[in-house]
């Protein structure tokens, strides 16, 4: 497990930051944000956050993640 920071963008929140303990920025960004979340496809206009990792040699990752469309 590894630790992320994630930002949520669905609103003009005052605190947008969370810091969660996960497997994936996906699992992250459910946890904190409770939304099923996918790294993109055709629904790009549904942004829900960025989350940010770091990896060996302090490089940092960042993913953008959108709301899943329902089937």
């Amino acid at each position: 497990m590894g630790q992320f920071r994630v930002i949520d963008l669905r609103s003009g929140l005052v605190e947008p930051e969370h810091m969660v303990d996960a497997r994936t920025p996906e699992e992250a960004a459910a946890k904190a944000l409770g939304e099923n979340v996918v790294r993109g496809g055709i629904n790009r206009k549904q942004i829900v956050c960025r989350v940010y990792w770091s990896e060996a040699q302090g490089q940092m990752n960042m993913v953008r993640l959108y709301r899943a469309i329902e089937s």
